[in-house]
């Protein structure tokens, strides 16, 4: 019972913050404009700042070093349930202007606009370095495959923008990531002024980005949420089937438990946040997207302590 109250809890600051987001999004504090400012904040400048600053904190090579080899399952995860995707928006025969959201929406996952801040407010900052292994696998199947199935849902096949996906695989959260292990293993230490500076600007990451997801929430309008074949479907793969997989995959292993614990919560994540822009940029249904991003960020908030209770 302790274990599913700190969830709860966990779940409530969480909530906490996507409420005043929320708020202040229906009291017209925010524009499109501000909403991708705030975008830009997190994952351009804030979220590389927490990378060095936490990892270079808190982490030693040796710890470092143990943890690429795990990258093989999120890969195997998502792949799996990319297979499985295709399978069931045949059989639940998803119109084909919706199949390649679906498909994505399906087997990827949001690891930073939420699955960050969850990991972290249930499980501390030890959790950031397994939270960034998932997230590497993700945000690259994300950009490639993910990008040209909705790009397909548009009617723009057969082309991916090498140049372009490269920049988005190696974004900036992942680049500070990459700096902030590089500096560890060759042992480099920075001022001490420069570390206060990337701890006090990462300190904004997690509560500009619940900010984020209740503006995102009131913008698609919860008077939209609704259960018909698409958006079972699409629930069914983020919170039964992703963790379900994962579990079976990583529960043998012999990888620390934490690891195991923040490898399935963000397989359980809700859908990507960007789905809904990269739908509008390519001409796919840009509101079902939006639509999907609220429904199951919302829904996730039941989800969560459930699993913390099965985990624990």
């Amino acid at each position: 019972m302790d274990i599913f109250l700190h969830a709860v809890s966990g779940v409530f600051v969480i909530l906490g913050m996507i409420v005043v987001g929320y708020f202040l999004s229906r009291a017209g504090w925010f524009d499109e404009h501000s909403k991708t400012l705030i975008a830009k904040l997190v994952t351009q400048l804030a979220l590389p700042c927490y990378m060095l600053s936490t990892i270079m904190s808190d982490f030693t090579t040796k710890e470092l070093k143990a943890l690429l080899p795990d990258l093989k399952f999120p890969i195997i995860s998502m792949s799996v349930l990319f297979v499985v995707a295709v399978i069931v928006s045949r059989i639940l025969k998803i119109k084909q202007n919706h199949r390649g959201l679906f498909e994505s929406m399906f087997f990827i996952s949001n690891t930073v606009f939420v699955g960050l801040a969850v990991n972290v407010a249930l499980f501390g900052e030890r959790s950031l370095p397994y939270v960034l292994v998932y997230y590497m696998a993700n945000t690259t199947f994300f950009w490639t495959l993910g990008v040209y199935l909705i790009g397909r849902d548009g009617g723009k096949t057969g082309h991916l923008d090498v140049r372009q996906t490269l920049k988005q695989i190696f974004s900036p959260p992942l680049l500070g990531f990459m700096l902030a292990v590089v500096l560890v293993l060759f042992h480099v230490k920075l001022p001490t002024f420069l570390m206060s500076d990337f701890r006090y600007i990462g300190g904004l990451t997690i509560p500009l980005s619940m900010i984020f997801i209740g503006i995102a929430v009131q913008s698609a309008g919860i008077s939209h949420v609704k259960f018909n074949r698409d958006n079972l479907g699409v629930l069914f793969g983020r919170f039964l089937l992703a963790p379900a997989l994962m579990s079976l995959l990583v529960i043998p292993s012999s990888m620390p438990i934490l690891m195991k614990q923040v490898f399935i919560l963000q397989s359980a994540m809700p859908a990507m946040t960007n789905a809904p822009v990269v739908a509008k940029l390519y001409g796919a249904d840009s509101d079902y997207a939006a639509i999907m991003v609220a429904e199951t960020t919302i829904l996730s908030l039941i989800v969560i302590p459930v699993l913390m209770l099965i985990m624990n």
